[in-house]
């Protein structure tokens, strides 16, 4: 059985390329995991809307997930709905960005 615990700690191997020391988990751009039958659905955000990343993240997350042994389909989704702020930085990469 696929746990959340495994899905977050694969998306925590995705860094935004513009920020190549910070993880889309810790940028707070991972919205929601649901995990039915060992399929997993994705919902996150990007900082912007015009995002030129957008694609290569994305693809990169749905692939390291892809990668846990036992995964069956995996679906993300990229939703603008709450917006994104910079409160949802996590603490630990304020700190790498200096905002401390």
């Amino acid at each position: 059985m696929i746990t959340e615990e495994q899905v977050m700690d694969a998306l925590n191997r995705c860094f935004d390329p513009e920020l190549p020391m910070i993880t889309i988990v810790e940028l707070g751009l991972i919205y929601g995991v649901t995990i039915n039958d060992n399929n997993v659905d994705i919902k996150m955000t990007l900082t912007a809307r015009g995002c030129g990343m957008a694609q290569y993240i994305a693809a990169d997350a749905k692939s390291k997930v892809e990668e846990i042994e036992g995964v069956g389909d995996v679906s993300l989704e990229i939703v603008w709905d709450p917006p994104w702020t910079p409160e949802r930085i996590s603490e630990s990469a304020k700190k790498k960005l200096g905002y401390q």
